[in-house]
């Protein structure tokens, strides 16, 4: 594992990595646009070699496997081992061509001469993007293409910001600027900062669409503020406010969202990514 990324493999491997296997379906249901769209802009074929980044608990990996079929290869690559270990439960069951490792993808001797990179959500953690996308497009054979969704702006992705927004006023936080180029999730946000990395990683003919859908956040206001202290920017939060201070937490972000719910009483609210696609020139 590379020690350039260890802060991030060390929170997929402790308490974060161990929440998100624990709600792996609702997280799939959570991002199934998103990586649908992903999926269609990689166009797998039968009979090709994918690697899967930041594969997570495998279902993207399967749905690629079910694409390539018996003929082609899938590997699904992650940094963290409770999520895997769910992946290759799951893998387990349908015998499709698909195998997990858990590397860092940054860095890792992966096999060469692929088809395609996919990744859902899976590659904005890395602390030198450049040069892990540099080594990820030494992956592929000449004329193989990379496709992945990230998120654009926080501003334009309120199911993560209106719960942030809430629990910082709660706990009295007022954020620091933050740095848009450090790894976390919107670190791909800037549209012409992810074309000048593509480009500077060797990639070309980078394409960027903007993808937008709502995000089920939960069946009531309350049940979607219990779901933001488990997943997503308010989880370290509440871990460093503490367990005394969750249930006030709860009931803050409840307040917030409740204006934000839908006629049923559903809390849905809106995504916003790019969608990605370039090619390895050879």
């Amino acid at each position: 594992m590379s020690a350039d990324n260890a802060e991030q493999i060390a929170e997929w491997n402790g308490e974060q990595g161990r929440r998100w296997a624990a709600r792996q379906q609702w997280l799939d249901t959570m991002t199934l646009p998103f990586g649908q769209a992903a999926l269609d802009a990689a166009g797998a074929r039968p009979g090709e070699r994918v690697l899967d980044i930041g594969c997570g608990c495998g279902s993207t990996t399967l749905m690629l496997a079910r694409q390539v079929g018996a003929g082609g290869e899938v590997l699904g690559v992650d940094v963290s081992q409770p999520m895997l270990e769910v992946a290759r439960r799951q893998a387990a069951e349908t015998g499709l061509p698909v195998s997990f490792v858990e590397a860092d993808a940054a860095d890792a001797a992966l096999p060469g001469g692929r088809d395609l990179l996919h990744s859902r959500f899976g590659l904005m953690f890395f602390n030198d993007p450049a040069a892990a996308l540099r080594h990820l497009r030494g992956r592929l054979r000449p004329g193989g293409r990379i496709a992945f969704v990230c998120w654009r702006t926080p501003r334009d992705n309120p199911w993560a910001m209106a719960p942030l927004m809430a629990a910082r006023q709660a706990l009295g936080i007022t954020p620091a600027a933050a740095d848009p180029l450090a790894p976390g999730p919107f670190a791909f946000a800037d549209d012409a900062r992810l074309g000048s990395l593509l480009a500077e990683a060797g990639f070309a003919a980078a394409d960027l669409q903007r993808f937008d859908a709502a995000i089920p956040i939960g069946d009531s206001a309350r049940a979607a503020a219990q779901t933001a202290l488990q997943i997503g920017p308010v989880a370290r939060l509440a871990r460093e406010a503490g367990t005394d201070r969750a249930a006030g937490l709860v009931d803050a972000i409840e307040r917030a969202l409740l204006p934000l719910a839908a006629a049923d009483g559903a809390v849905r609210l809106n995504g916003s990514t790019w969608v990605v696609t370039a090619t390895n020139p050879g």
